[in-house]
């Protein structure tokens, strides 16, 4: 009987079945593609909910539009978060996620309110329409030069960001899915557009939670606020989600309001203390979706 040579105990070495064992580099470079893919697919149901918000509001299914644009919001949180925590943000992914926030917090939101409120205002209405999706398209500009700058303070946007600006129609959508009819009664509709259209271009600051530790080591109490939200959104989301948009949107005047009551209360500003070379604080990274 002859002497039968043993099989090679290292898989890596020459054998008969070495061609059907997938390498480990290359399951590794899978996963990364799969990773790298997620965030552009977020991206792309966030670009579709704004496509379907027109499809809706054009054959006049309001209470089914507006509610795509809260799905848009909570998919453009998600593929900025996921992005920078897989480390797999990229120039292409910032143009597209840009180019799909103007279709889904530009166009969307005008058409939507346009349809709903602002077509018995003729003209009017549609420039006030046109006026909210050129402040979006702006805005996002601006964001995108920020980013690659850097330099500002990631606690606050500068100027109302475009999802939450979009949030103010849909949710008044939403919550009077009736529409207008009448001239008179179109009249209130143009501040609902006009008023986040002009905190978007301005330089007010709004805050930012961008800037939440999701790894604190006790976070109950951000655990129950969510847990809260997501219940009264759940019980009535029509009056929570109203109440939500307008209190983001008041927030930057009632901390403008705070800021110039201290400054006249006489409290003046802490000076700036000089730190040695080897306890400067590093510079802050730019924000990337």
């Amino acid at each position: 009987m002859l002497d039968r040579p043993d099989p090679p105990s290292n898989p890596r070495e020459p054998g008969p079945l070495r061609f059907f064992r997938p390498e480990p580099d290359r399951r590794r470079q899978r996963a990364r593609r799969g990773v790298s893919l997620l965030p552009g697919l977020l991206t792309m149901g966030n670009m579709f909910c704004g496509y379907a918000c027109v499809v809706y509001a054009m054959r006049g299914e309001y209470e089914t539009a507006a509610p795509f644009i809260g799905f848009a919001i909570v998919l453009d949180m998600l593929d900025g978060r996921i992005a920078r925590l897989t480390g797999t943000a990229s120039d292409f992914g910032v143009e597209f996620d840009s180019l799909a926030d103007v279709i889904s917090f530009g166009i969307a939101p005008a058409i939507l309110s346009f349809a709903w409120g602002l077509s018995p205002l003729g003209r009017m209405g549609w420039a006030a329409g046109f006026l909210f999706v050129s402040s979006a398209a702006m805005r996002l500009a601006r964001f995108n030069i920020q980013g690659r700058v850097g330099g500002g303070d990631k606690r606050y946007f500068v100027g109302m960001p475009s999802p939450a600006a979009a949030a103010v129609p849909a949710a008044t959508v939403y919550a009077f899915p009736y529409g207008l009819h009448d001239y008179w009664a179109a009249l209130p509709a143009l501040a609902m557009v006009l008023i986040p259209a002009v905190l978007m271009v301005t330089t007010i600051r709004f805050r930012s939670f961008k800037t939440i530790d999701l790894q604190m080591p006790r976070p109950y109490t951000v655990l129950l606020l969510v847990a809260g939200s997501i219940i009264l959104i759940a019980t009535h989301p029509r009056v929570v989600l109203v109440v939500m948009a307008y209190s983001y949107l008041a927030s930057a005047f009632v901390g403008m309001a705070l800021t110039r009551f201290r400054r006249k209360g006489g409290r003046p500003e802490p000076e700036p203390v000089d730190r040695p070379d080897h306890d400067a604080a590093p510079p802050r990274e730019s924000a990337v979706r």
